[in-house]
């Protein structure tokens, strides 16, 4: 019988290890302060993570949990080392630009907030949308009271840019979820 039909565990065969979220070929690594503290985050947890696998009986589940480790580890090395954090303060305040909180309203009505983020940060159903994405690009470079055409979900929407806002007050992790 082929060995692909059996339950058998070689054990040198690697795991599938997600990739982060893709930047498009050229596009700098834009982050946030809440960002990048996120991602230096996720590195000490991965640090953790490695103490806690250090501790494990020699294994194949141990062997092939570190080589996943190492290989999450290293492309959240690369991630960090190309990591442009982006100083809100130099924007102009009413213009849409990377780290703005942008309120917008639809033609019924409806409001949404959205952040411009890091790939990354990004979490569109808290409302953190990464600065490639469509609705992003939509409205970056734009001012309140210009209306932008995107095409989301719910088909082609006119919005209409109300608030633009780069408060980075506070606790950067405690903003948003994680």
């Amino acid at each position: 019988m082929n060995k692909a039909f059996t339950k058998e565990d070689d054990g040198n065969v690697p795991g599938v290890v997600p990739p982060r979220a893709s930047l498009p070929p050229g596009t700098p690594n834009y982050v946030t302060p809440r960002g990048l503290t996120l991602l230096r985050i996720e590195l000490k947890e991965l640090d953790q993570e490695r103490v806690s696998l250090d501790a494990r009986a020699p294994g194949a589940d141990r062997s092939h949990d570190l080589a996943q480790l190492a290989a999450r580890r290293a492309a959240l090395e690369d991630r960090l080392a190309s990591a442009e954090l982006v100083d809100v303060t130099k924007h102009p305040h009413d213009e849409v630009r990377f780290g703005a909180r942008v309120e917008v309203r639809a033609a019924t009505g409806t409001a949404r907030t959205y952040r411009l983020v890091g790939v990354d940060e990004a979490d569109p159903k808290a409302g953190l949308v990464a600065f490639v994405s469509p609705i992003a690009r939509a409205l970056l470079g734009r001012t309140v009271g210009e209306s932008v055409n995107v095409r989301t979900p719910r088909g082609e929407e006119e919005l209409q840019i109300v608030r633009v806002d780069y408060d980075e007050t506070g606790d950067p992790i405690a903003q948003s979820p994680r």
